[in-house]
């Protein structure tokens, strides 16, 4: 007879990734399909949500291409967080594109809302500064652009959420409309006390709450898969989190005092609080998870817009093959020299979270190589991983004495050893690369009564810099924020 396994799924923005896992949290099958975004205008973001559909489909074809069906007892989501998509209900067509959680297009409308007085209101339901991140002012974008959409909503047939509910509904051909708590309060429509969506927020934004899904547990039974993909029909759909709640919980932090960072795209820092947290230094109070069994655990985040994308961006400027060059360029040198790098490439996320903000590159002399270019992006990185982590310390009152790091670019070593000694503290990186996909998957097979015996190997990166050479590159750090910040 086969193992119990679960099948799980992480749709990021780049690309979807599939993995099996056996209860000793193993991986015993990988498979993977790219995602393109696109960047219509000048703050805009977008996807297509048939491809987002496509890539999940070929991911689970991958796995069952290599090992079969035989014991898959569930399917599991862990999915990008704060895009939305729009469909019909009766059609199942995107009434527009997806709109990214990096799209900017609402930044009036979220300033109009700020210079009104609404934003204490929303954070006080929400723990979310207004913020164009946030799917809230999308979707009132979408009612006030895409006629389509006005129509569908009068007929009762507009279907709107994140990709968690997106991916549910194709699966089970639109038999469940549902999210889980942790993606529901990302959306800034969501009473995070109450857990349930807020017609006062819906109105404010001119976003129908009517529109949006059921909001349930994380560890809910979401539904059963229909034809159509690689799976049986049938097969539950187990667990559902946004990615960076899955990493945590992938990670095994199960209470307060730990805080994980992932290093994609952008970057998420998160860590459990005793209770609803109201941040004053930039930050998100959000849901971490919720479980049937346990109810809810909260947590604080801090989200950084441009991250790891911010190697490629350079690499591509400076005409270098991909970030994997540039790393090995980097380290061609043994500092920047006084070059900074502010990838202020979509407007600047917390701490600071301002949109006006461009990217600048300065410091440079006549001296100044590409290498010191690359240098100075590799610390970029670590350095606004290091601001949002002091802003933690001071929203949560205590110091954060190690940081556990996870996404595709923490796979590079160079890095987190820049991580650590800039942070002055010990940065441990988990092997398991897909550990979102790890933690929606225990999460199932929690739901299952089966418990995930494996823990995981750990390399860790201990802080090794001079601390004067730490506090120049700190000071010049703070001289480059303060300049493109208007400071």
């Amino acid at each position: 007879m086969a193992p119990t396994r679960i099948l799980a799924i992480d749709q990021g923005t780049s690309s979807t990734k599939a993995v099996l896992f056996e209860p000793d949290g193993t991986a015993v099958a990988r498979a993977s399909h790219p995602l393109a975004s696109s960047y219509p205008r000048d703050g805009w973001a977008e996807q297509d949500a048939n491809a987002i559909w496509e890539s999940v489909k070929a991911a689970l074809a991958g796995i069952v291409a290599q090992v079969g069906t035989d014991g898959i007892a569930g399917l599991a989501i862990a999915n990008q967080r704060e895009t939305l998509v729009v469909w019909d209900a009766e059609t199942h067509r995107p009434v527009a594109p997806a709109i990214i959680w990096q799209c900017r297009r609402t930044t009036g409308a979220c300033a109009a809302l700020i210079a009104a007085g609404h934003d204490a209101r929303v954070q006080e339901l929400t723990g979310l500064g207004i913020n164009p991140l946030f799917p809230a002012s999308k979707l009132g974008w979408v009612l006030e652009n895409v006629p389509e959409a006005r129509d569908l909503l009068a007929q009762g047939r507009l279907r709107a959420g994140t990709v968690d509910s997106w991916l549910l509904w194709n699966l089970t051909k639109g038999a469940s409309f549902a999210t889980d708590h942790s993606n529901a309060s990302r959306t800034q429509l969501f009473d995070t006390g109450w857990l349930e969506w807020s017609e006062e927020l819906g109105e404010l934004f001119g976003a129908p709450v009517a529109a949006l899904p059921e909001p349930r547990a994380s560890d809910s039974r979401f539904g059963e898969l229909a034809e159509g993909t690689a799976l049986p029909a049938g097969t539950p759909v187990l667990a559902m989190m946004g990615d960076s709640h899955a990493a945590l919980y992938g990670h095994g932090v199960r209470g307060p005092g730990a805080v994980k960072a992932t290093y994609g795209t952008g970057s998420s820092l998160m860590a459990l609080t005793p209770g609803r947290i109201a941040s004053s230094h930039g930050l998100s109070g959000t849901i971490g998870w919720s479980t049937r069994a346990n109810g809810v655990a909260y947590a604080i985040e801090g989200n950084i817009t441009v991250s790891a994308q911010a190697a490629a961006f350079a690499a591509q400027l400076l005409g270098i093959k991909d970030a994997a060059a540039l790393s090995d360029l980097a380290q061609t040198v043994e500092c920047s020299e006084g070059v900074t790098f502010v990838p202020a490439l979509a407007g600047l996320g917390a701490p600071h979270w301002t949109d006006a903000a461009r990217g600048t590159v300065g410091g440079l002399t006549l001296a100044s190589k590409p290498a010191h270019v690359a240098r100075a992006t590799f610390e970029a990185i670590a350095l606004q991983i290091a601001d949002v982590l002091a802003a933690m310390e001071q929203d949560i009152g205590q110091r954060l004495d190690s940081l556990r790091a996870d996404g595709g670019a923490s796979a590079n070593g160079f890095l987190m050893q820049l991580q650590a000694d800039l942070l002055d503290r010990p940065v441990h990186r988990g092997e398991v690369a897909e550990v979102g996909a790890l933690g929606v998957a225990t999460m199932a097979f929690e739901s299952l009564g089966i418990s995930v015996t494996g823990e995981g190997q750990t390399t860790t990166f201990e802080p090794d810099m001079d601390p004067c050479r730490r506090e120049a590159i700190l000071k010049g750090w703070r001289h480059a924020l303060a300049q493109v910040l208007g400071a």
